[in-house]
């Protein structure tokens, strides 16, 4: 009986040892996982961000355009997360420099005043095209000798980047779409993949990626490709000469 209870004890206390340093191991992973995402956000715990979106034009009323309010939602999730406090902006008001907060810019480029003058400083490779008086080929993207146009509810790009630049060090990132629903499908690419973006480029990196929305009438943002990383392309001044349209 002696022995019997002597085993049993042995197992118990081997039981909570186990479980012990399993609790140990797993915390230690998920605090390890928390620092590299708080790292490739720059978001510290308690740090400041700022999230600048577009005004709803058909509202008397300052609101945020449908897919631009769920995409700040999806980014919300991951700022409460690592701790942070975000404040959101509309893109026509003055703002500070970039560098000293993190900061989500999300929208058209092509009206959004915020995120045009982060592509023509940051991107300089980009071009947008602001289309003619009829709207023809508004929105197109040129970039790398190649244009994307938008084929609405069909076939959308966006660009996607992560950027530093000025003092403090904290990053930028853009989704810069042709269409709403673009820009949700860019942050929803950018919250799914963080960890494989954060390996892939480093905690630190800078990239910029052109996804392409597929039948998005059908489908919404859920239907994403990577066309291309065009991160040197896009950071390099683009000489003047003509683009291939993209098939």
């Amino acid at each position: 009986m002696d022995d019997t209870l002597l085993l049993l004890t042995v197992a118990a206390v081997a039981l909570v040892v186990g479980l012990a340093a399993g609790w140990a191991v797993q915390s230690a992973a998920v605090r390890r996982r928390l620092a590299r995402e708080r790292s490739f956000f720059g978001l510290p715990e308690g740090s400041e961000c700022v999230l600048v979106t577009h005004r709803d034009s058909s509202s008397a009323q300052w609101s945020i355009p449908r897919h631009d309010a769920l995409a700040l939602l999806g980014l919300a999730a991951v700022i409460e997360n690592c701790g942070a406090h975000p404040e959101v902006a509309p893109h026509d008001t003055g703002l500070q420099g970039f560098g000293a907060r993190t900061e989500f810019c999300v929208g058209d480029p092509t009206a959004h005043r915020r995120l045009a003058a982060h592509l023509a400083s940051l991107l300089p490779g980009v071009a947008v095209h602001p289309g003619d008086e009829s709207g023809t080929s508004r929105g197109t993207f040129a970039v790398g000798g190649s244009s994307y146009r938008v084929e609405p509810g069909a076939v959308e790009y966006v660009l996607l980047a992560r950027l530093t630049a000025g003092e403090g060090g904290r990053p930028v990132f853009l989704a810069a779409g042709q269409r709403p629903v673009t820009h949700r499908a860019a942050v929803r690419h950018l919250v799914r993949n963080r960890a494989r973006l954060a390996r892939k480029h480093g905690a630190d990196g800078q990239f910029c990626l052109l996804l392409k929305v597929v039948n998005s009438q059908a489908y919404g943002p859920d239907v994403v490709e990577l066309v291309a990383d065009v991160t040197k392309a896009a950071t390099t001044a683009a000489e003047s000469k003509g683009h291939r349209a993209a098939s």
